[in-house]
Protein backbone atom coordinates (compact mmCIF):
# COMPACT_ATOMS: atom_id res chain seq x y z
CA UNK A 1 0.00 0.00 0.00
CA UNK A 2 1.35 3.63 -0.65
CA UNK A 3 2.44 5.43 2.34
CA UNK A 4 0.71 8.01 3.75
CA UNK A 5 1.16 11.78 2.77
CA UNK A 6 4.60 13.60 3.94
CA UNK A 7 4.99 16.88 4.44
CA UNK A 8 8.58 19.47 5.35
CA UNK A 9 9.22 19.99 1.84
CA UNK A 10 9.29 23.18 0.17
CA UNK A 11 6.63 23.44 -2.23
CA UNK A 12 6.57 21.67 -5.82
CA UNK A 13 6.31 25.29 -7.21
CA UNK A 14 9.21 26.12 -5.99
CA UNK A 15 11.55 24.05 -7.61
CA UNK A 16 14.65 25.46 -9.39
CA UNK A 17 16.11 23.83 -12.23
CA UNK A 18 19.33 22.83 -11.24
CA UNK A 19 21.37 20.80 -12.80
CA UNK A 20 23.60 17.90 -11.42
CA UNK A 21 26.13 15.35 -13.76
CA UNK A 22 26.34 12.25 -12.21
CA UNK A 23 29.02 10.23 -13.73
CA UNK A 24 28.65 6.85 -15.18
CA UNK A 25 31.20 5.83 -11.83
CA UNK A 26 28.77 7.63 -9.41
CA UNK A 27 24.98 5.57 -10.49
CA UNK A 28 24.27 1.84 -11.06
CA UNK A 29 23.00 2.08 -14.66
CA UNK A 30 24.50 -0.12 -17.11
CA UNK A 31 24.21 -0.50 -20.81
CA UNK A 32 24.24 -4.40 -20.28
CA UNK A 33 20.72 -4.23 -18.75
CA UNK A 34 19.34 -1.98 -21.31
CA UNK A 35 17.71 -3.12 -24.53
CA UNK A 36 19.88 -4.12 -27.28
CA UNK A 37 16.98 -2.15 -29.59
CA UNK A 38 16.90 0.92 -27.30
CA UNK A 39 20.48 1.22 -27.62
CA UNK A 40 20.59 0.88 -31.68
CA UNK A 41 18.42 4.29 -31.29
CA UNK A 42 20.53 5.94 -29.23
CA UNK A 43 23.56 4.92 -30.69
CA UNK A 44 22.54 5.67 -34.21
CA UNK A 45 20.93 9.30 -33.08
CA UNK A 46 24.43 10.13 -31.39
CA UNK A 47 26.30 9.21 -34.37
CA UNK A 48 23.93 11.27 -36.49
CA UNK A 49 25.33 14.72 -34.43
CA UNK A 50 21.55 14.89 -32.14
CA UNK A 51 21.56 14.82 -28.88
CA UNK A 52 20.09 10.97 -27.60
CA UNK A 53 19.13 10.30 -23.57
CA UNK A 54 16.95 7.35 -22.45
CA UNK A 55 14.50 9.09 -19.99
CA UNK A 56 11.57 8.48 -17.41
CA UNK A 57 10.48 5.09 -16.31
CA UNK A 58 13.43 3.64 -17.80
CA UNK A 59 15.63 5.38 -16.07
CA UNK A 60 13.87 5.63 -12.98
CA UNK A 61 13.19 1.72 -12.41
CA UNK A 62 17.04 1.12 -13.48
CA UNK A 63 17.87 2.60 -10.72
CA UNK A 64 15.69 0.89 -8.15
CA UNK A 65 17.05 -2.07 -9.74
CA UNK A 66 13.65 -2.87 -11.31
CA UNK A 67 13.78 -4.15 -15.07
CA UNK A 68 12.03 -1.68 -16.95
CA UNK A 69 8.71 -2.04 -18.86
CA UNK A 70 10.15 -0.59 -21.99
CA UNK A 71 12.68 1.72 -22.58
CA UNK A 72 11.73 5.48 -24.07
CA UNK A 73 14.23 8.09 -25.97
CA UNK A 74 14.29 11.90 -25.80
CA UNK A 75 16.32 13.84 -28.69
CA UNK A 76 16.56 17.28 -30.12
CA UNK A 77 16.22 15.81 -33.69
CA UNK A 78 12.84 16.40 -34.99
CA UNK A 79 10.25 13.62 -35.97
CA UNK A 80 10.37 14.28 -39.53
CA UNK A 81 14.30 13.87 -39.07
CA UNK A 82 14.22 10.75 -37.01
CA UNK A 83 12.39 9.29 -39.49
CA UNK A 84 15.11 10.09 -41.98
CA UNK A 85 17.15 8.15 -39.60
CA UNK A 86 15.40 4.79 -39.33
CA UNK A 87 13.69 2.92 -42.24
CA UNK A 88 11.74 1.25 -39.43
CA UNK A 89 10.09 4.43 -38.19
CA UNK A 90 6.64 5.63 -37.55
CA UNK A 91 5.26 8.89 -36.75
CA UNK A 92 2.63 8.80 -34.67
CA UNK A 93 0.06 11.31 -32.70
CA UNK A 94 -1.47 14.57 -33.09
CA UNK A 95 -1.61 15.98 -29.07
CA UNK A 96 2.01 14.85 -28.83
CA UNK A 97 4.17 14.02 -31.98
CA UNK A 98 6.13 10.55 -31.68
CA UNK A 99 8.50 8.43 -33.49
CA UNK A 100 7.84 4.96 -33.28
CA UNK A 101 11.10 2.98 -33.89
CA UNK A 102 9.54 -1.05 -34.98
CA UNK A 103 12.04 -4.17 -34.19
CA UNK A 104 9.55 -7.02 -34.89
CA UNK A 105 6.75 -6.24 -31.83
CA UNK A 106 9.56 -4.47 -29.94
CA UNK A 107 8.65 -0.52 -30.24
CA UNK A 108 11.28 1.91 -28.89
CA UNK A 109 9.61 5.03 -28.19
CA UNK A 110 11.39 8.24 -29.84
CA UNK A 111 9.88 11.90 -28.41
CA UNK A 112 11.54 15.56 -29.36
CA UNK A 113 12.70 17.51 -26.65
CA UNK A 114 9.96 19.99 -25.65
CA UNK A 115 9.65 23.21 -25.65
CA UNK A 116 7.98 25.98 -23.60
CA UNK A 117 4.61 27.16 -24.69
CA UNK A 118 5.78 30.89 -25.80
CA UNK A 119 4.51 32.97 -29.11
CA UNK A 120 3.82 29.96 -30.23
CA UNK A 121 0.94 28.41 -33.67
CA UNK A 122 -2.15 27.46 -32.51
CA UNK A 123 -0.85 24.65 -35.18
CA UNK A 124 1.76 23.47 -32.55
CA UNK A 125 0.40 24.46 -29.06
CA UNK A 126 -3.36 25.14 -27.76
CA UNK A 127 -5.12 25.07 -24.55
CA UNK A 128 -8.86 24.77 -23.42
CA UNK A 129 -10.01 27.45 -21.24
CA UNK A 130 -9.59 25.44 -17.77
CA UNK A 131 -5.81 25.19 -18.61
CA UNK A 132 -5.99 21.43 -20.15
CA UNK A 133 -3.31 21.24 -23.09
CA UNK A 134 -4.76 20.24 -26.41
CA UNK A 135 -1.78 19.95 -28.80
CA UNK A 136 1.70 20.46 -27.68
CA UNK A 137 4.50 20.02 -30.54
CA UNK A 138 6.43 22.74 -28.89
CA UNK A 139 9.96 21.69 -29.60
CA UNK A 140 13.07 22.73 -27.12
CA UNK A 141 16.10 21.75 -25.49
CA UNK A 142 16.84 19.41 -22.54
CA UNK A 143 16.67 22.08 -20.05
CA UNK A 144 13.28 23.28 -20.80
CA UNK A 145 11.76 19.43 -21.65
CA UNK A 146 13.45 18.85 -17.88
CA UNK A 147 10.82 21.53 -16.75
CA UNK A 148 8.22 19.97 -18.97
CA UNK A 149 8.40 16.31 -16.99
CA UNK A 150 5.52 15.57 -14.56
CA UNK A 151 7.58 14.15 -11.98
CA UNK A 152 11.25 14.92 -10.40
CA UNK A 153 11.58 10.47 -10.45
CA UNK A 154 10.34 10.94 -14.18
CA UNK A 155 12.72 13.67 -15.02
CA UNK A 156 15.77 11.82 -14.89
CA UNK A 157 17.92 11.51 -18.22
CA UNK A 158 20.91 8.89 -19.60
CA UNK A 159 23.02 10.30 -21.61
CA UNK A 160 24.35 8.29 -24.44
CA UNK A 161 27.08 10.25 -25.37
CA UNK A 162 29.52 10.27 -21.81
CA UNK A 163 26.74 7.58 -19.99
CA UNK A 164 26.17 9.92 -17.53
CA UNK A 165 22.78 11.21 -15.58
CA UNK A 166 21.22 14.42 -15.74
CA UNK A 167 19.23 15.70 -12.72
CA UNK A 168 17.25 19.24 -12.89
CA UNK A 169 15.28 19.07 -10.11
CA UNK A 170 16.48 16.50 -7.36
CA UNK A 171 15.01 12.79 -8.58
CA UNK A 172 17.88 11.45 -7.43
CA UNK A 173 17.45 12.27 -4.05
CA UNK A 174 13.84 11.64 -4.29
CA UNK A 175 14.38 8.14 -5.69
CA UNK A 176 16.37 7.94 -1.97
CA UNK A 177 14.11 9.29 -0.28
CA UNK A 178 11.15 7.22 -1.70
CA UNK A 179 8.97 10.36 -2.33
CA UNK A 180 6.88 11.44 -5.20
CA UNK A 181 7.17 14.71 -6.22
CA UNK A 182 5.39 17.13 -9.18
CA UNK A 183 7.28 19.91 -11.16
CA UNK A 184 6.13 23.05 -11.07
CA UNK A 185 3.18 24.22 -10.03
CA UNK A 186 0.83 21.29 -8.91
CA UNK A 187 -2.28 22.81 -10.06
CA UNK A 188 -1.52 24.09 -13.22
CA UNK A 189 0.35 20.68 -14.12
CA UNK A 190 -2.63 18.74 -13.18
CA UNK A 191 -4.73 21.38 -14.89
CA UNK A 192 -2.64 20.99 -17.84
CA UNK A 193 -3.30 17.15 -18.04
CA UNK A 194 -5.67 15.83 -15.04
CA UNK A 195 -4.43 12.53 -15.96
CA UNK A 196 -1.15 13.64 -13.89
CA UNK A 197 -3.56 12.97 -10.77
CA UNK A 198 -4.34 9.07 -11.81
CA UNK A 199 -0.06 8.95 -12.46
CA UNK A 200 0.43 10.25 -8.86
CA UNK A 201 -1.93 7.49 -7.00
CA UNK A 202 -0.22 4.89 -9.65
CA UNK A 203 3.20 5.74 -8.99
CA UNK A 204 2.97 6.22 -5.49
CA UNK A 205 1.67 2.50 -5.48
CA UNK A 206 4.03 0.86 -8.10
CA UNK A 207 6.91 2.55 -6.28
CA UNK A 208 5.34 2.00 -2.96
CA UNK A 209 5.98 6.23 -2.69
CA UNK A 210 5.44 8.57 -0.10
CA UNK A 211 3.10 11.25 -2.18
CA UNK A 212 4.83 14.90 -1.03
CA UNK A 213 2.39 16.99 0.50
CA UNK A 214 2.24 19.79 -1.95
CA UNK A 215 1.86 17.37 -4.89
CA UNK A 216 -0.76 15.50 -3.55
CA UNK A 217 -3.09 18.67 -1.92
CA UNK A 218 -4.36 20.19 -4.79
CA UNK A 219 -6.05 16.41 -5.87
CA UNK A 220 -8.99 16.54 -3.63
CA UNK A 221 -10.77 19.74 -5.65
CA UNK A 222 -9.29 19.22 -8.76
CA UNK A 223 -10.50 15.42 -9.26
CA UNK A 224 -13.76 16.90 -10.96
CA UNK A 225 -11.56 18.06 -13.75
CA UNK A 226 -11.20 13.90 -15.06
CA UNK A 227 -15.05 14.89 -16.59
CA UNK A 228 -13.32 16.57 -19.24
CA UNK A 229 -10.90 13.36 -20.08
CA UNK A 230 -12.53 11.60 -23.30
CA UNK A 231 -13.92 8.41 -21.83
CA UNK A 232 -11.39 6.05 -24.14
CA UNK A 233 -8.47 7.35 -22.64
CA UNK A 234 -9.50 7.16 -19.06
CA UNK A 235 -10.56 3.30 -19.96
CA UNK A 236 -6.68 3.26 -21.16
CA UNK A 237 -5.25 4.73 -17.84
CA UNK A 238 -8.47 2.47 -15.88
CA UNK A 239 -5.84 -0.68 -17.09
CA UNK A 240 -3.08 0.36 -15.69
CA UNK A 241 -4.24 1.01 -12.67
CA UNK A 242 -6.58 -2.19 -12.38
CA UNK A 243 -4.36 -4.83 -14.52
CA UNK A 244 -1.16 -3.84 -13.16
CA UNK A 245 -0.87 -5.92 -9.82
CA UNK A 246 -1.58 -3.44 -7.34
CA UNK A 247 -5.23 -2.66 -7.90
CA UNK A 248 -6.56 -2.83 -4.51
CA UNK A 249 -3.96 -0.08 -3.41
CA UNK A 250 -5.01 2.11 -6.56
CA UNK A 251 -8.78 1.58 -5.52
CA UNK A 252 -8.36 2.75 -2.06
CA UNK A 253 -6.19 5.56 -3.08
CA UNK A 254 -8.34 6.98 -5.68
CA UNK A 255 -11.28 6.78 -3.27
CA UNK A 256 -9.06 8.48 -0.87
CA UNK A 257 -7.51 11.36 -3.27
CA UNK A 258 -11.35 11.82 -4.68
CA UNK A 259 -10.59 10.35 -8.17
CA UNK A 260 -12.73 7.28 -8.26
CA UNK A 261 -16.17 9.05 -7.95
CA UNK A 262 -15.60 11.24 -11.61
CA UNK A 263 -14.66 8.31 -13.08
CA UNK A 264 -16.84 5.92 -11.58
CA UNK A 265 -20.00 7.84 -10.63
CA UNK A 266 -22.90 5.25 -10.28
CA UNK A 267 -20.07 3.04 -8.27
CA UNK A 268 -19.65 5.84 -5.53
CA UNK A 269 -23.30 6.93 -5.02
CA UNK A 270 -23.84 3.33 -4.25
CA UNK A 271 -20.66 2.90 -1.65
CA UNK A 272 -22.48 5.97 -0.24
CA UNK A 273 -26.06 4.21 0.69
CA UNK A 274 -24.46 0.50 1.27
CA UNK A 275 -24.82 0.03 4.80
CA UNK A 276 -24.25 -3.64 4.41
CA UNK A 277 -21.06 -2.93 2.50
CA UNK A 278 -21.02 -5.72 0.26
CA UNK A 279 -20.47 -3.59 -2.68
CA UNK A 280 -17.64 -2.40 -1.38
CA UNK A 281 -16.64 -5.69 -0.26
CA UNK A 282 -17.45 -6.95 -3.73
CA UNK A 283 -15.08 -4.65 -5.73
CA UNK A 284 -12.21 -5.17 -2.82
CA UNK A 285 -12.57 -8.58 -3.28
CA UNK A 286 -12.48 -8.43 -6.99
CA UNK A 287 -9.14 -6.36 -6.91
CA UNK A 288 -7.56 -8.73 -4.74
CA UNK A 289 -8.44 -11.70 -7.13
CA UNK A 290 -6.96 -9.36 -9.57
CA UNK A 291 -3.66 -8.28 -7.76
CA UNK A 292 -3.05 -12.37 -6.73
CA UNK A 293 -3.36 -13.67 -10.29
CA UNK A 294 -1.17 -10.75 -11.49
CA UNK A 295 1.48 -12.21 -9.07
CA UNK A 296 0.94 -15.59 -10.39
CA UNK A 297 1.49 -14.43 -14.06
CA UNK A 298 -2.15 -15.62 -14.68
CA UNK A 299 -4.44 -14.21 -17.51
CA UNK A 300 -6.57 -11.10 -16.28
CA UNK A 301 -9.26 -9.14 -17.92
CA UNK A 302 -11.33 -6.22 -17.92
CA UNK A 303 -14.45 -8.11 -18.73
CA UNK A 304 -14.33 -9.69 -15.32
CA UNK A 305 -13.21 -6.11 -13.31
CA UNK A 306 -16.34 -4.15 -14.55
CA UNK A 307 -18.62 -7.53 -14.06
CA UNK A 308 -18.01 -6.61 -10.30
CA UNK A 309 -17.68 -3.09 -10.42
CA UNK A 310 -20.89 -2.92 -11.77
CA UNK A 311 -22.48 -5.58 -10.98
CA UNK A 312 -24.89 -3.63 -7.56
CA UNK A 313 -25.71 -1.03 -9.89
CA UNK A 314 -26.83 -3.85 -12.65
CA UNK A 315 -28.98 -5.01 -9.60
CA UNK A 316 -30.73 -2.30 -8.61
CA UNK A 317 -31.70 -1.18 -11.85
CA UNK A 318 -33.21 -4.54 -12.61
CA UNK A 319 -35.16 -4.40 -8.98
CA UNK A 320 -36.82 -1.20 -10.31
CA UNK A 321 -37.75 -2.89 -14.21
CA UNK A 322 -39.28 -6.17 -12.22
CA UNK A 323 -41.28 -3.78 -9.74
CA UNK A 324 -42.69 -2.40 -12.95
CA UNK A 325 -43.45 -5.52 -14.49
CA UNK A 326 -40.70 -6.31 -16.66
CA UNK A 327 -40.12 -10.69 -16.57
CA UNK A 328 -36.53 -11.49 -14.61
CA UNK A 329 -34.67 -11.91 -17.52
CA UNK A 330 -35.73 -9.43 -19.40
CA UNK A 331 -35.46 -6.70 -16.61
CA UNK A 332 -31.69 -8.02 -16.38
CA UNK A 333 -30.85 -7.73 -19.88
CA UNK A 334 -32.13 -3.68 -19.78
CA UNK A 335 -30.54 -2.94 -16.81
CA UNK A 336 -27.30 -4.04 -18.24
CA UNK A 337 -27.77 -2.38 -21.02
CA UNK A 338 -28.54 0.89 -19.02
CA UNK A 339 -25.97 0.78 -16.45
CA UNK A 340 -23.30 0.14 -19.65
CA UNK A 341 -24.26 3.20 -21.53
CA UNK A 342 -24.62 5.52 -18.32
CA UNK A 343 -20.70 4.22 -17.52
CA UNK A 344 -19.35 4.68 -21.05
CA UNK A 345 -20.19 8.57 -21.08
CA UNK A 346 -17.31 8.68 -18.16
CA UNK A 347 -15.35 5.83 -18.80
CA UNK A 348 -15.76 3.88 -22.18
CA UNK A 349 -16.20 0.04 -22.17
CA UNK A 350 -15.47 -1.78 -25.42
CA UNK A 351 -18.14 -4.41 -26.57
CA UNK A 352 -15.76 -6.83 -26.40
CA UNK A 353 -15.60 -6.93 -22.68
CA UNK A 354 -19.12 -5.51 -21.83
CA UNK A 355 -20.39 -8.55 -23.86
CA UNK A 356 -18.78 -11.05 -21.60
CA UNK A 357 -19.46 -8.87 -18.67
CA UNK A 358 -23.29 -9.56 -19.24
CA UNK A 359 -22.64 -12.92 -19.76
CA UNK A 360 -21.62 -13.63 -16.22
CA UNK A 361 -24.37 -11.36 -14.91
CA UNK A 362 -26.84 -13.61 -16.85
CA UNK A 363 -25.50 -16.47 -15.77
CA UNK A 364 -25.57 -16.07 -12.37
CA UNK A 365 -29.02 -16.58 -11.99
CA UNK A 366 -28.88 -19.96 -14.03
CA UNK A 367 -26.17 -21.39 -11.40
CA UNK A 368 -29.08 -21.00 -8.57
CA UNK A 369 -31.42 -23.13 -10.98
CA UNK A 370 -29.59 -26.90 -10.68
CA UNK A 371 -32.48 -29.77 -11.08
CA UNK A 372 -32.56 -31.89 -14.02
CA UNK A 373 -29.99 -31.48 -16.66
CA UNK A 374 -29.69 -28.03 -15.95
CA UNK A 375 -26.50 -27.93 -13.95
CA UNK A 376 -24.54 -30.59 -16.52
CA UNK A 377 -25.73 -28.51 -19.19
CA UNK A 378 -24.53 -24.98 -17.66
CA UNK A 379 -21.20 -26.62 -16.83
CA UNK A 380 -20.68 -26.89 -20.63
CA UNK A 381 -21.10 -23.29 -21.24
CA UNK A 382 -17.78 -21.46 -22.57
CA UNK A 383 -18.41 -18.67 -19.83
CA UNK A 384 -19.24 -21.29 -16.39
CA UNK A 385 -15.57 -20.72 -15.19
CA UNK A 386 -15.77 -17.05 -15.23
CA UNK A 387 -19.80 -17.01 -13.73
CA UNK A 388 -18.53 -19.60 -11.24
CA UNK A 389 -15.39 -17.32 -9.99
CA UNK A 390 -17.85 -14.20 -9.94
CA UNK A 391 -19.81 -16.59 -7.49
CA UNK A 392 -17.21 -16.98 -5.52
CA UNK A 393 -16.46 -13.27 -5.35
CA UNK A 394 -20.23 -12.85 -4.20
CA UNK A 395 -20.39 -15.32 -1.58
CA UNK A 396 -17.13 -13.32 -0.20
CA UNK A 397 -19.05 -10.28 -0.42
CA UNK A 398 -22.81 -11.40 1.05
CA UNK A 399 -22.20 -14.64 2.51
CA UNK A 400 -25.39 -16.57 3.46
CA UNK A 401 -26.90 -18.95 0.87
CA UNK A 402 -24.43 -17.69 -1.72
CA UNK A 403 -21.58 -19.55 0.30
CA UNK A 404 -23.40 -22.69 0.24
CA UNK A 405 -24.41 -22.21 -3.33
CA UNK A 406 -20.37 -21.59 -3.88
CA UNK A 407 -19.84 -24.60 -2.46
CA UNK A 408 -22.03 -26.67 -3.70
CA UNK A 409 -20.16 -26.05 -7.79
CA UNK A 410 -17.18 -26.10 -5.81
CA UNK A 411 -17.95 -29.69 -5.53
CA UNK A 412 -19.62 -30.24 -8.36
CA UNK A 413 -16.17 -29.63 -10.37
CA UNK A 414 -14.20 -31.57 -8.46
CA UNK A 415 -15.85 -35.22 -8.48
CA UNK A 416 -16.93 -37.28 -11.40
CA UNK A 417 -20.05 -37.81 -13.40
CA UNK A 418 -21.30 -40.30 -11.26
CA UNK A 419 -20.68 -37.91 -8.24
CA UNK A 420 -22.76 -34.99 -10.22
CA UNK A 421 -25.24 -37.25 -10.69
CA UNK A 422 -25.64 -38.16 -7.47
CA UNK A 423 -25.13 -34.64 -6.30
CA UNK A 424 -28.41 -32.96 -8.42
CA UNK A 425 -30.69 -36.30 -7.19
CA UNK A 426 -29.84 -34.83 -3.79
CA UNK A 427 -31.59 -31.66 -4.61
CA UNK A 428 -34.71 -33.63 -5.31
CA UNK A 429 -34.57 -33.45 -8.55
CA UNK A 430 -34.97 -36.20 -10.93
CA UNK A 431 -31.67 -36.88 -12.18
CA UNK A 432 -31.09 -35.98 -16.08
CA UNK A 433 -34.62 -36.63 -16.98
CA UNK A 434 -36.45 -33.58 -17.77
CA UNK A 435 -39.62 -32.09 -15.89
CA UNK A 436 -42.98 -32.19 -18.04
CA UNK A 437 -44.40 -29.25 -18.55
CA UNK A 438 -47.94 -29.30 -17.45
CA UNK A 439 -50.16 -29.24 -20.07
CA UNK A 440 -52.53 -26.20 -21.32
CA UNK A 441 -56.02 -26.65 -20.91
CA UNK A 442 -58.33 -25.82 -24.03
CA UNK A 443 -60.46 -22.61 -23.18
CA UNK A 444 -64.36 -23.86 -22.86
CA UNK A 445 -67.03 -22.22 -24.83
CA UNK A 446 -69.24 -19.85 -22.97
CA UNK A 447 -72.84 -21.40 -22.64
CA UNK A 448 -75.44 -19.19 -24.85
CA UNK A 449 -77.42 -16.74 -22.80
Amino acid sequence: MAKRLIGGRSSAAELKPTLEVIPRKAHRISRNDISDNALKVLYRLNKAGYEAYLVGGGVRDLLLHHQPKDFDVATNATPEQIRKLFRNCRLVGRRFRLAHILFGRDIIEVATLRGHHVETSDKHSRQDDSGRLLRDNVYGSIDEDAERRDFTVNGLYYDISDYSVRDYFGGMADLKARRLRLIGDPETRYREDPVRMLRAVRFATKLEFSIDKATGQPIHKLGELLSDIPPARLFEESLKLFLAGKALDNFRLMREYGLFAPMYPMQAKLLERDDSGKALALIEAMMKNTDQRVAADKPVTPAFIYAAMLWYVVEELAAKKRDKGMAEYDALTAAAGDAISKQSKTVSLPRRFTTPAMEIWQLQGRLEKRSGSRAFRLYEHPRFRAAYDFLLLRAEAEGGELVELARWWTQFQDTDDQGRRQMVRALGSDGNRRRRRPRRRKPQAKAAQ
